[in-house]
């Protein structure tokens, strides 16, 4: 009897397993996009990937379940949405279909499906998008920055400086004015159950909260025509916050909103020309849910208080970065901090620009090159060599026993007697200064400019540099590499990475033409002819999307493009 029981045991359980798939579920996708924070899509798409160790399997059917938690996900009963079993082998932008989705809201979410044999595979691991603000009136914030008439004074500070041998020059026309650190502080009295904050400039920007940078996102909020569309960015800010006090910050910059751009050509590079206002704005909300389910909400607005001297004394994306050390400010961004000689920042209009939320992947920094040598071609005059063209900036540490001034050139060749050649980029600079504080170690690392260089020119050090000083900072949008070429050939598989390289550097939020001289625009007719390439190479989905409504913002009256 027993072992009957035990063969009819084994049996179950064998068509137990049998009747499971052996298909994976991966790669879960939102709008194209992993896990997404903060998209204004109501009815987003959503993608998933079959994996599976059987030749000639695919999907049937599949079931897909979204729900507000994790927990009522993994129950039978979800409640936003359960497809139920949909006969389909669709696997890509299968659209949601479920209840009604408001501002600010999780969506937890899985998917199974039924392969050939219609066998059911395992549920998948979960995966989450959020919702953004979706109608203006969620916005509560306003759009704050330096009080104009008070900006002028810093920059004639640093053109009137007597210390010959470290002042700035002008850059630009009018002057660029150094970047303003804007703060507010704030009490948390409850325990903190979600913290979520939606940010924007009007220019760039780069937040803080509690003395630490919030996300790996650079160049924000990114290239749009701000007439039109102004991205928006959110992030899970839950593990920045304390109960107690709290301070929030951000620096801003021109960006390519009111920065040198498209003005190629121009002798003197016009601040603000392409926009029409030299003010920067920041927007803030920061939404606080508190585990007895109340919400406060810290905005930006008067009450923020703003410092116009600041350490990135002006920044452009093509004319470069200057960085005093000496105007550092430590603790500025953390709690407890004596802010009593700040000022109230200055509040502004609301744009007539449509507050989007940045459905493509961020610009970040995406690897790390060090130099592969350098070079003396005069005295005091020092080439890093890249080891190839990249697309960027420099992190570069020193240890200067007094104040000095010391330049960073960047250029794609070199001169015939070895040093850095820079006619090709007219107009663009490409040039980032950095002030040492005289105090020891120092590290100089750009934020709001992006250079295209093989080639470092450094000049101002005290003593010669070893290549361990200096490290290439890779930028792009950060989109995923899907495909690969390899042969035995390795001339080919060099032009192929050349080509990968190609694309990497210029892709900053648009596909441009170039990444060093003072054009770097998105024009159509090169891209078109590299599109098709750029597909097999990365997974542009999203990044396209994004510039396809780019194209739509720029087309002309008559109905041309560019």
């Amino acid at each position: 009897m027993k072992k009957i029981i035990t063969v009819m045991l084994l049996g179950i359980l064998f068509h137990a397993c049998a009747s499971k798939s052996d298909v994976q579920i991966t790669q879960l996708r939102c709008e194209y996009l992993d896990s997404p924070l903060g998209i204004d899509e109501v009815n987003p798409r959503l993608s998933w990937i079959i994996e599976s160790v059987e030749g000639g399997q695919k999907q049937t059917a599949y079931q897909v379940m979204v729900a507000s938690t994790l927990e009522k996900l993994n129950s039978k009963n979800p409640d936003l949405w359960d497809s139920g079993k949909v006969k389909s082998n669709q696997s890509i932008q299968i659209e949601y279909k479920g209840k009604p989705l408001s501002s600010g809201m999780d969506c937890y979410w899985k998917v199974k499906i039924w392969d050939k044999k219609g066998m059911s595979s395992a549920w998948s691991d979960p995966a989450l998008w959020s919702m953004g603000l979706l109608e203006k009136t969620d916005w509560k914030a306003k759009w704050i920055g330096a009080d104009p008439n008070k900006i002028s004074e810093e920059v004639k500070k640093d053109l009137s400086s007597s210390e010959q041998h470290i002042k700035i020059e002008q850059r630009g026309d009018p002057p660029i004015p150094p970047s303003p650190l804007l703060k507010k502080s704030f009490t948390i009295k409850k325990q903190i159950k979600k913290a979520t904050v939606y940010a924007t400039a009007l220019g760039l920007y780069e937040l803080r909260i509690n003395g630490k940078k919030v996300g790996d996102y650079v160049l924000a909020p990114e290239w749009t025509d701000y007439n039109k569309r102004v991205q928006y960015q959110t992030f899970d800010v839950t593990g920045f916050l304390n109960q107690g006090e709290n301070v929030i910050g951000a620096t801003l910059a021109d960006g390519w909103y009111m920065g040198f751009f498209a003005q190629w050509g121009s002798k003197t590079p016009s601040r603000g020309e392409n926009y029409g206002s030299l003010d920067r704005k920041l927007l803030v909300q920061l939404e606080i849910v508190t585990t007895d389910d109340q919400t406060d909400t810290v905005i930006t607005d008067e009450t923020w208080q703003i410092w116009n001297d600041g350490p990135v004394r002006s920044a452009d994306m093509f004319l470069g970065e200057v960085y005093d050390t000496r105007k550092e400010i430590m603790g500025w961004d953390m709690p407890e901090f004596d802010d009593s000689k700040w000022e109230n920042a200055s509040e502004f209009p609301a744009t007539e620009a449509e507050l989007v939320a940045q459905m493509n992947e961020p610009i970040r920094i995406v690897k790390e090159l060090k130099p592969i040598a350098v070079t003396e071609p005069e005295t005091g005059t020092y080439i890093f060599d890249m080891g190839q063209n990249m697309v960027g900036w420099c992190r570069l540490m020193v240890n200067e026993p007094e104040v000095t001034k010391i330049r960073l050139r960047h250029g794609e060749m070199l001169t015939m007697d070895g040093g850095i050649y820079v006619e090709n980029l007219r107009m663009a600079k490409q040039e980032d200064i950095f002030l040492t504080n005289g105090k020891g170690e120092n590290t100089f690392e750009p934020r709001f400019t992006y250079h295209g260089f093989r080639y470092v020119e450094v000049t101002g050090l005290s003593k010669k540099p070893t290549p361990e000083m200096l490290t290439g900072m890779v930028v792009a949008s950060n989109a995923d590499l899907t495909g690969k070429f390899e042969c035995s050939n390795s001339n080919l598989n060099q032009i192929w990475k050349n080509t990968l390289w190609s694309q990497r550097g210029n892709m900053h939020s648009t596909p441009t033409d170039c990444p060093q001289r003072d054009e770097r625009m998105g024009w159509m007719g090169d891209a078109q002819v590299f599109s098709q390439t750029a597909i097999f190479n990365m997974n542009m989905a999203a990044f396209f999307s994004k510039w396809i409504q780019d194209i739509r913002d720029a087309q002309q009256q008559d109905g041309r493009y560019a």
